[in-house]
């Protein structure tokens, strides 16, 4: 006789490591870990004497908070990766179930474990980036919808906040005026470098209802107002650093933006096209930059 089967009722497999790894994107932990660096060099601090702060910091703005950001993105976005991108973790089927959704919000606690026991400042940067993070891709905001606020929130998070968190690490406090008006620039001048990260979709934002400045403004205009956007901030950066006695920095920096300048025209007659070579060089320029003031602001050799 014939044995009758059914259909499993079993819990989705549990996900591999390595495409759990995939969903989190380490390459885009790059960035945000870059400015946390500025931020321990602006503290001052050796970095010896806080280590396992400095470990704790990394862990908090690499896999967990970025790492947790691109899941939740992922997540909200699979249907339309099942479209674009069939091959991801969760549109494939590697990710299955609610595990996307799991693994979104276990970054999400873990974080903020990490967080709690390191610093009250550290803390509370963290519970800002992680409302940042589900606010961008997650209903009803959608943050990623709109030109404005979606840049900000992500020019905020991975410049400014991860900045804050490196420097707060280090000293265990709350950072200095001097050192929050320079993260305050520079996060502001990379509102700019998320604008012309756009570009790379301008015809899918149109078809798909969102609203980048590309898809709205047109790509001269919206790439225009990218490079006013990253130029203006710096040249605040330069005047502070001249007035706070940091003259061969102030010099480094305009140094750098006169390259970027340069850059930009090139990037200018043909945005679509020297957007990604832009982003290769120019922007190479601007978080050196970042660098550079860092290092003046925490004094390394006498900068």
């Amino acid at each position: 006789m014939a044995r009758v089967t059914t259909p499993s009722l079993a819990a989705p497999q549990l996900p591999r490591l390595r495409d759990v790894l995939e969903l989190l994107k380490p390459i885009t932990w790059f960035p945000p870990i870059w400015a946390f660096g500025c931020g321990v060099a602006s503290a001052g601090v050796p970095v010896a004497s806080r280590l396992p702060f400095l470990i704790a910091g990394i862990l908090l703005v690499g896999p967990l908070v970025c790492g947790t950001s691109q899941a939740v993105n992922d997540w909200f976005d699979r249907h339309v990766d099942a479209i674009n991108e069939p091959g991801r973790p969760i549109p494939s089927g590697r990710i299955a179930g609610q595990w996307g959704l799991w693994i979104a919000i276990i970054g999400t606690v873990l974080a903020l474990v990490v967080a709690a026991a390191t610093d009250r400042w550290v803390f509370a940067a963290t519970c800002l980036a992680l409302v940042f993070a589900w606010a961008y891709s997650a209903p009803p905001f959608r943050l990623k919808q709109s030109g404005v606020w979606g840049p900000i929130a992500v020019a905020l998070t991975y410049e400014g906040l991860t900045w804050f968190t490196g420097a707060a690490v280090m000293a265990g406090a709350f950072p200095s005026p001097q050192i929050l008006a320079i993260l305050l620039l520079y996060s502001a001048g990379a509102f700019g470098i998320m604008t012309l990260n756009d570009f790379k979709a301008v015809e899918g934002d149109r078809a798909m209802g969102i609203r980048s400045l590309p898809a709205t403004l047109g790509v001269d205009r919206a790439a225009r107002l990218a490079c006013s956007v990253m130029i203006l901030p710096q040249i605040g950066v330069i005047v502070l650093l001249g007035l706070w006695q940091h003259a061969l920095v102030a010099a480094s920096v305009t140094a750098l933006l006169v390259g970027q300048l340069a850059l930009m025209t090139r990037l200018l007659r043909d945005p679509l096209r020297f957007t990604p070579w832009y982003n290769a060089t120019g922007t190479s320029l601007y978080v050196l930059g970042m660098l550079a003031s860092a290092l003046g602001l925490g004094g390394v050799l006498g900068l």
